[in-house]
Order: C-alpha cells, then structure tokens, then sequence
C-alpha cells in the first residue's frame, strides 16, 4: 500500500523590505513520505525569497506556489505563473540532475536550484560544467547550519514571520527565528 503525503498548512507573513512587498499567503504543503521536515521548509523559505515576484513579475495577476515536487518529476517544487499560465519562475530544491534542469529552463522564464546539506558543495562541483549554457539559471546554496535549524520549525499547522532585508530571510514562528542567508554559486 502506498503511503500518503502528509499535509502542512503555513500562514506566512512575508515582508520583503528589499522589494517593498508585504503580503500575507495561506499555503499548504504536501509533504511526500520519502521528503524530510528539512527540506519541507526550504521549498517554503524558496518560496518567501521569491513572493515578491508575484507583484513584481506577475504585477498581482499570477499564482505562487508548490507543484508537485517529489511526487512528479516533472513538475517544480515551487512556481510562479501569470494569468496566462506561462511559468515565469520554476524552483527546484535539492540536488536535481543536470538535464532537468536544463528541461526546465526551456520551459520557464527563470529558473532556481536551492541545494542544501553538507553535500551540497560536492554535488555543484560534479554539475557545475553541465550547466553553464542556460543564462536564465540561477543556483544557490542554503548553509548547512540554516537549513537545519529551519527542519525545527515544521509543525502541521504553522504561523510564520519572514522578513527580507538585504539578501537575508528572516523566518520566525514567534518563538525561534531562523536566518538565511544563500550562497549563490550561479
């Protein structure tokens, strides 16, 4: 019998002083039985560095969130498309091949890989000459230590703060707060 993906449900506060967007999002997350809390939340916190891009991209007219990830490989972790149903931003997580990831950039506007964990280093090292064609790729790296701590703030029912200020997301449950700053390697 296949297991079934536990839901998660986040109202998140976003306030992206960088880009003067401020936005409340009710989001729910599918998580898939073979993905951890970890990586959970750094689909969520992907999601937060780019909310402002609804308004900015989208100008309000689009759709922000979660595809279906783990569960179709074919569909991104996280997406922004405008009313017209074009993706204008395709997120990945995780250590994602080569091809698709370039499978990808041809068919977003934009594409991001946020990779994680200690290994992380070792598997940009081993991909890095594969993608250096797509110009609308961009990789970044998320530090260990964060990452971590953000696998601690999952709960199925989450009120999250996330505040952005130069370069660095600030997500916070009230209680414990968690500073990201990425790497960008590409």
């Amino acid at each position: 019998m296949a297991l079934k993906s536990t839901i998660f449900k986040a109202a998140l506060q976003v306030a992206d002083i960088d880009n003067a967007y401020y936005a409340d999002h009710a989001l729910t997350l599918a998580r898939h039985p073979s993905e951890t809390d970890e990586r959970m939340m750094i689909r969520l916190a992907a999601l937060a560095f780019n909310a402002h891009q609804l308004q900015t991209v989208c100008n309000g007219d689009g759709t922000l969130g979660f595809g279906a990830g783990l569960s179709d490989p074919d569909d991104p972790d996280v997406y922004l498309r405008d009313f017209t149903g074009q993706t204008r931003l395709w997120i990945e997580v995780g250590q994602p091949e080569d091809k698709p990831v370039i499978k990808a950039c041809g068919k977003a506007d934009r594409v991001m890989v946020y990779c994680f964990n200690h290994a992380a280093e070792i598997w940009w090292r081993g991909i890095e000459n594969k993608l250096t064609r797509p110009q609308n790729l961009s990789v970044l790296r998320i530090p260990t230590q964060a990452s971590q701590a953000l696998a601690r703030l999952a709960q199925r029912s989450m009120q999250l703060q996330a505040t952005l200020q130069e370069g660095v997301l600030m997500l916070g449950d009230g209680t414990h707060t968690v500073d990201i700053e990425p790497v960008r390697l590409k």
